[in-house]
């Protein structure tokens, strides 16, 4: 078990062997989170939360939605283009 020391500013040093376990790199942001057991460090997600609909927002569709088929329909005939254009 590792041990470590809090500073007067607050901060802590994590242990290397644990660092590189983790590959925690200088600059890693860390979410911090407390627990019944005590306080738990993991790593922040690199891209904030978002959901299906703002993420679709970004294709400039403003119809109504496409059923399944429809949308294969649309990838196959233009895979069937695509396959025209590469064979003479």
């Amino acid at each position: 078990m590792e041990t470590t020391l809090l500073s007067s500013k607050g901060q802590v040093i994590i242990p290397k062997v644990i660092r590189e376990q983790h590959h925690w790199l200088p600059g890693t942001r860390l979410v911090v989170e407390e627990t019944a057991g005590g306080v738990l460090l993991k790593p922040a997600s690199l891209f904030p939360v978002t959901d299906i609909r703002s993420g679709l927002g970004c294709t400039g569709y403003r119809g109504t939605a496409k059923t399944i088929e429809q949308m294969q329909t649309g990838i196959d005939d233009d895979l069937k283009k695509q396959w025209k254009r590469v064979r003479p």
